[in-house]
C-alpha cells in the first residue's frame, strides 16, 4: 500500500501503543490468517466498525463474516481513544448543517448519533461485558469568557431540534459539579453519553463476535487486492489468502492510499496526543475543586479533553503534530504537561505514568461517511468519526450489517453520512493542509481572545 500521511513510526503494525487502556485489560490470544478461508463478508479493520459490522452480521442475520487486521484487534483508535461517548460526530455546527442539508436530515443525523450514544449503554448489556461507564451526559467548558456564548447558543440549538436536555452553568455552578482551574468560566452540562474504556468496549465487541462465529485474525494485513468474477480475493502478506462476495473496508484513520481506488484521498487523519497522570488525592482534587467523572471538552477549536479515571487518575487529551515522528511527538507531550499546568496550577508538574497517540480521521464533508463504491455496491465502507466514534463507528457496523443483509429494506442511513466525501490532495499534500488549518483555527481562537478583551 501506498500514501502513508505521517511518518512511519505511527504505522508500526507489531507493537500496541503502551497506554493506560492496555495496561488495564487483559488481551485474549488472537491467531494470525494461516490459511487460504471463504467467506461472505470480508472485514479489513478489526476496529469498532469492523467488530460491530462483524457482530451485527453473525448475530443479527446469520451471515458468515473474517476480519482482518494489521495489528491487533483495536489497535488503532478503538483502543486509543479518550472513552468520550459524546455527539456529534462531525465539525459543522448545527446551522451551518440546517443550511447545507436542512432541517429534516440534520435532525435524522442527530437522532442517529444519539443512538449510537445508547448503543454503547445496550450492547455491552445485551452481551454481558463491562465497558467500566462513568459519568452522565457529557460537560462543554468554557475555556475563556468569549467562548461562553457559542457554548450556549449551540446548546440552544441542540435542545430545539432534538429535545436533548442541556443546563448552562456560570463559573461558580460549573465548580460545584465540575471543576475550578484558571481556565473555566462556565459551560454546559449536555444530557446525552457518558465515558467509558474504549478498549474494554472494543474487546467485548471481539468477544460478542467471535462467539457468534466471526473468525477475527490479527497481524494479517491486507497486501494485494484481486477480483474473480463475483468474488473479491484479498491476500494478506503470510500469502492466505480470503475470498468473499463482499468487503467492508473499516480502516478509518488508517486508510492507506492504494487499497481500493474509489477509497484513495478520501479521509484526513490527525494525530491526537493523550497523558494520564499518577492517582490524585482527595486534597489535591479539592484543590482544584474537581467534582465529577463526567468528561470535559474545552470550547477552543484545538481543543483539550479530559477525564478523571476510576482510579482518581486524569486523562488528558489533545491534538498532535503534523509530521508523526517520535521527536515531534516528544515535544507535543512536553508542551501538553505544561498546559496542564496551567489549567490546574496546583498540578503543574504531576508525574505522567502513561502517554501515548493515535489517529483521528476527518473527512471533507466534515461528518462520517457510509455507503457502497458506486463501481462496485459490493464494497462498502465507513469512516470519518471526527474523533467522536466511540459512539459513531459501533453504530455505523451496525448500519454496514444492515445494509449488506437487507438491502433496500434496511433502515435508511442519514443523508449526511451517505456516500463517499470529497478527496483529499496527496499524502504530503494533507500534511500541508492539516497544519494550515492548526495555524487558521489557532489563530481564530486567539482573535476572538483579543476581541473579546478589546471589548471589555
Amino acid at each position: 500500500m501506498t500514501g502513508r500521511v505521517f511518518d512511519a513510526s505511527l504505522y508500526c503494525y507489531d507493537r500496541v501503543e503502551p497506554s493506560y487502556w492496555e495496561a488495564t485489560v487483559e488481551r485474549p490470544a488472537v491467531p494470525s490468517l494461516l490459511q487460504d478461508e471463504t467467506t461472505d463478508v470480508a472485514i479489513i479493520g478489526g476496529g469498532y466498525t469492523g467488530l460491530s459490522t462483524a457482530l451485527h452480521l453473525t448475530r443479527d442475520h446469520g451471515i458468515e463474516a473474517v476480519v482482518l487486521d494489521a495489528g491487533v484487534p483495536a489497535w488503532g483508535a478503538s483502543g486509543r481513544n479518550g472513552g468520550l461517548v459524546c455527539i456529534p460526530p462531525a465539525k459543522s455546527s448545527i446551522p451551518e448543517m440546517v443550511g447545507r442539508w436542512g432541517r429534516e436530515a440534520t435532525e435524522a443525523f442527530y437522532r442517529w448519533a444519539i443512538a449510537g450514544c445508547d448503543l454503547a449503554r445496550t450492547l455491552p448489556a445485551d452481551e454481558g461485558f463491562d465497558v467500566r461507564a462513568q459519568g452522565d451526559g457529557n460537560l462543554q467548558v468554557a475555556d475563556h469568557p468569549s467562548r461562553l456564548a457559542g457554548l450556549v447558543e449551540e446548546a440552544g440549538h441542540l435542545t430545539a431540534l432534538t429535545g436533548v436536555p442541556t443546563r448552562v452553568l456560570d463559573r461558580a455552578a460549573f465548580a460545584e459539579i465540575g471543576h475550578g482551574g484558571t481556565e473555566q468560566f462556565g459551560g454546559v452540562h449536555v444530557g446525552v453519553g457518558f465515558a467509558l474504556h474504549p478498549l474494554a468496549y472494543a474487546l467485548g465487541l471481539l468477544g460478542a463476535a467471535s462467539r457468534r462465529g466471526a473468525r477475527v485474525y490479527a497481524h494479517s494485513p491486507v497486501v494485494r487486492w484481486d477480483r474473480d468474477g463475483t468474488e473479491h480475493r484479498l491476500i494478506t502478506a503470510s500469502g492466505s489468502s480470503v475470498r468473499a462476495r463482499r468487503v467492508v473496508v473499516a480502516t478509518n484513520g488508517w486508510t492507506p492510499d492504494g487499497l481500493r481506488r474509489g477509497l484513495d484521498a478520501r479521509v484526513l487523519p490527525a494525530i491526537s496526543n493523550i497523558l494520564v497522570t499518577r492517582p490524585l488525592s482527595d486534597a489535591e482534587l479539592a484543590a482544584e475543586s474537581w467534582n465529577t467523572e463526567t468528561a470535559i471538552v474545552n470550547a477552543r477549536t484545538l481543543l483539550f479533553y479530559y477525564r478523571l479515571l476510576p482510579d482518581r487518575r486524569l486523562l488528558f487529551g489533545a491534538r498532535g503534530d503534523t509530521t508523526g515522528t517520535t521527536a515531534a511527538a516528544d515535544r507535543m507531550q512536553v508542551w501538553m504537561h505544561r498546559r496542564l499546568g496551567d489549567l490546574f496550577p496546583s498540578w503543574r508538574g504531576i508525574k505522567v505514568d502513561y502517554r501515548w497517540r493515535g489517529l483521528v480521521a476527518m473527512t471533507r464533508r466534515r461528518a462520517p461517511s457510509i455507503g457502497a463504491v458506486e463501481d462496485d455496491p459490493c464494497v462498502h465502507y465507513a469512516f470519518g468519526y471526527h474523533a467522536a466514534g466511540v459512539a459513531a463507528a459501533p453504530m455505523a457496523g451496525k448500519a454496514l450489517a444492515e445494509s449488506i443483509a437487507l438491502g433496500a429494506a434496511a433502515p435508511a442511513i442519514p443523508a449526511v453520512l451517505r456516500g463517499l466525501p470529497g478527496r483529499f490532495p496527496i499524502a504530503a499534500m494533507r500534511r500541508l493542509a492539516l497544519a494550515g488549518a492548526y495555524l487558521w483555527y489557532g489563530g481564530r481562537d486567539r482573535l476572538q481572545e483579543l476581541r473579546h478583551s478589546d471589548a471589555d
